[in-house]
């Protein structure tokens, strides 16, 4: 388990892809983690500001939007079933996104 790894996860109202975002040594050292939830369902438009498009090259099995405006705390051991890793250009999207989703830009 590291970071950008695509675990499947349920937060109360069902299974959703959830992408790993905690830094390495959190990752590697504590029972929880920060995590981005990805749409269960198949993407049937294009991402609003605060989404990023996933597909196949990260893992998963179709087009799913990823996210980035609420950053979730999860336990690790309610991550299972690793899906993929999310590719280094979706990485430098998903880092734009949330910074610019949370208004960290506006100072």
């Amino acid at each position: 388990m590291k970071a950008w790894d695509i675990f499947t996860y349920d937060p109360g109202f069902g299974h959703h892809p959830a992408v790993i975002i905690s830094h390495p040594k959190r990752v590697a050292n504590k029972p929880t983690v920060e995590v981005l939830l990805c749409s269960s369902q198949r993407a049937r438009r294009t991402p609003d500001s605060n989404e990023v498009l996933l597909d196949n090259a990260d893992g998963l099995n179709w087009e799913t939007l990823c996210k980035c405006d609420l950053i979730w705390s999860a336990e690790k051991a309610d991550l299972h079933t690793f899906r993929g890793t999310v590719t280094e250009e979706r990485r430098m999207q998903i880092v734009r996104t949330i910074v610019r989703s949370h208004g960290w830009t506006e100072f």
